[in-house]
């Protein structure tokens, strides 16, 4: 990207200082990287020195639940996708015969971790040969010592679909992870497996982030994202777009900790596995009437002329239900 580059340091320095400032609620910092294996070892050197009892290192190397926020209150905690030199060293090498050790692996200095944000902007639902999300430690012929020490650091694994989206979204009993969509894989998965992604979430993590074509940083509407229970629904932070309003208004819930616990309907199965379906026609439980009686400084942003030579602008209120249904009153 064009931007200038700032030292690591620096980055996990100010994280400490400032992590707990506004909420007292676990920090998740999600790595993208392309390191060797040798800076693996740097990195989870100065991520445990600067962090110290800070940090939460789970206590295996994949886990089968993930612990509550209220556990986790004022700890760090690491996400981002295991390494996987290895794979990409045996494709370099295409048929010829490895003999080496994970030695000869941290000598390749030109490896690099697949990109774990890169967009597939065509969103399309098929199989991803280079995002493989299987552990290294199932070739018998890699020694994980180079990558053990920043392995283990790594709290919520995290990966692209792997195949097709419906095997991509299926539930492991014995390991949770992070899955990262585009907003357009996103859209595509909810008209067709929209119950498979609310099943998925109430064990793992979905994480969603703005297709790469969105170079204004400009962006999509959330409400999708939460109403299928996906827990990390990333924004382009530099505009203040509806979008971005819409996310600042709905994490003032909760006293503002950042952290907004997912409707009941979101986190029940039924007695025969059954989950939520975002489609179906419910009734309607309740109809909330609102009526604005003043509001001030709306006028603020524009002239008295602005819109009529003779009158200010008249304005209208919109009130944003719990499914994203929007009222104007």
């Amino acid at each position: 990207t064009l931007t200038a580059p700032v030292e690591i340091m620096r980055c996990l320095k100010s994280i400490k200082e400032y992590a707990f400032c506004a909420s007292t609620y676990p920090l998740v910092i999600t790595l993208e990287d392309h390191l060797t294996a040798d800076l693996q070892a740097k990195v989870a050197g100065m991520i445990t020195e600067t962090f110290g009892d800070l940090l939460y290192v789970p206590s295996s190397d994949t886990l089968n639940e993930f612990p509550s926020p209220e556990a986790l209150m004022r700890r760090i905690i690491i996400s981002t996708k295991p390494p996987q030199e290895y794979r990409e060293f045996l494709k370099a090498q295409g048929d010829q015969k490895i003999s080496g050790n994970a030695d000869k692996l941290a000598e390749e200095g030109n490896l690099r971790r697949i990109d774990s944000n890169a967009d597939d902007s065509d969103g399309k639902d098929e199989p991803d040969d280079e995002d493989d999300e299987e552990s290294e430690e199932e070739d018998p012929k890699f020694q994980p010592d180079t990558a053990c020490e920043y392995r283990k650091l790594i709290t919520i694994h995290a990966g692209k679909p792997k195949g097709r989206m419906r095997d991509a979204l299926k539930v492991d009993p014995d390991k949770v992870r992070r899955l990262s969509l585009s907003e357009t894989q996103l859209g595509k998965a909810t008209a067709s497996h929209g119950a498979d992604i609310i099943r998925f979430t109430q064990r793992n993590i979905l994480r969603i982030y703005p297709k790469g074509t969105r170079i204004n940083s400009s962006n999509y509407d959330p409400m999708k994202a939460w109403t299928h229970g996906a827990q990390m629904v990333a924004f382009n932070m530099q505009g203040h777009d509806k979008s971005l309003r819409l996310m600042q208004g709905f994490f003032r819930a909760n006293g503002g900790c950042g952290y907004v616990k997912k409707p009941d309907f979101l986190l029940k199965t039924g007695p025969n596995g059954e989950v939520f379906d975002p489609k179906a026609s419910l009734p309607v439980k309740k109809t909330l009437k609102v009526k604005v009686y003043m509001g001030d400084g709306w006028r603020m942003d524009f002239s008295k002329t602005h819109f009529d030579a003779f009158s200010p602008p008249d304005f209208y209120a919109r009130v944003w239900g719990s499914r994203g249904c929007g009222r104007t009153a």
